[in-house]
């Protein structure tokens, strides 16, 4: 149960598909495995939660927290330190390669330490050791290679593992937040001034790239966002204030997406909710291909597909976000 084959995809809305960094691998294990291991992770995940050893500020991967845990975590903070008169700032930083970092004998002592129990710690080093893939694309030589790093994408156990192992990838901020989503990572401060948020992130980031390459995980640096944040009865100029993060000059965003979540300095939810409209638009062409007159599916079925496929995406947001009048107004007429 230890062989499997990596399904080489393309991941979507890449300029270019010349670089590895452009694909991702999905592995198909056996079905008895991907039992056991369903198992065991239900196990591994009370015993660490009872354990303590699951940072309170993660989400994702874990029963209970998702995306509608993180983000209002994150924007309820905001505006707690806005309320303190606070100007406050968020850095936007992910981890590279993600599952394939996890070095199984780190991770074993991480558990151990934590006083995971003793039968659970070797299965988990021997389910992460002495693993062979191949790789299955047009050409591939479909041979099997050792794999001498990291948890296969696409078990159910690796997400769990992989938030075990970066748990301690969250600083603790006295003014701020460090709140992750499995591999997305935020850390939000609150100052005085926009200059002296800069600072304390460059600092707070410096933290974790240590630790991180302790534990042999880096960042994806060109990736990182920042954004400054506003009230919107805020009548001081916007800040374009720039961060610098390992050489790399990084202006603020005045639309960052996070989670599926569109987010704007000052938390408007109009720019949000105009991003799901032209998806479920292009959703509906598509499925209209599906319902020419006299052929293609039937009312009944073509009802449940809007139903099922279209209102989803129109009303993500919708624990967090309330539409304006005027995007109310162009959800109701669509």
């Amino acid at each position: 149960m230890k062989k499997a084959n990596g399904i080489v995809l393309d991941k979507p809305g890449k300029p270019d598909y010349h670089t590895p960094a452009s694909f991702r691998i999905t592995v198909l294990l056996e079905t008895v495995s991907k039992i056991l291991e369903r198992l065991s992770a239900l196990h591994l995940a009370s015993a660490t939660r009872s354990l303590g050893l699951l940072h309170p500020n993660q989400c994702g991967s874990l029963a209970g927290l998702g995306c509608f845990d993180a983000v209002p975590n994150l924007t309820h903070k905001v505006r707690l330190l806005q309320a303190a008169s606070f100007e406050v700032s968020t850095l936007f930083l992910d981890i590279k390669g993600g599952f394939d970092n996890v070095c199984a004998n780190k991770l074993a002592m991480i558990l151990t330490r934590g006083g995971v129990s003793a039968y659970l710690v070797a299965w988990i080093k021997s389910f992460l050791s002495n693993r062979q893939c191949r790789l299955i694309f047009q050409g591939a030589p479909k041979v099997f290679c050792q794999v001498a790093v990291g948890t296969p994408q696409g078990s159910p156990i690796s997400p769990l593992l992989f938030v075990l192992y970066i748990a301690s990838l969250h600083p603790t901020i006295p003014q701020g937040l460090a709140i992750s989503y499995v591999d997305d990572l935020t850390i939000t401060v609150g100052t005085d001034s926009v200059r002296s948020n800069i600072r304390a992130l460059q600092y707070y980031f410096g933290i974790i790239q240590r630790q991180g390459a302790d534990l042999g995980v880096a960042f994806a640096v060109p990736k990182t966002e920042l954004i400054h944040w506003r009230t919107r009865k805020d009548r001081l100029d916007v800040s374009f204030a720039p961060i610098v993060i390992n050489d790399m000059l990084f202006p603020p965003s005045q639309v960052e997406r996070w989670l599926g979540y569109w987010l704007t300095p000052t938390l408007h939810s109009s720019v949000h909710f105009l991003r799901p409209l032209a998806l479920a638009k292009a959703s509906f062409t598509t499925i209209r291909q599906l319902s020419a007159a006299g052929k293609g599916l039937s009312a009944w079925c073509n009802r449940k597909l809007v139903f099922g496929a279209i209102l989803p995406i129109l009303t993500y947001g919708c624990d967090l976000f309330v539409p304006d009048a005027a995007s109310l107004r162009k959800l109701n007429t669509f």
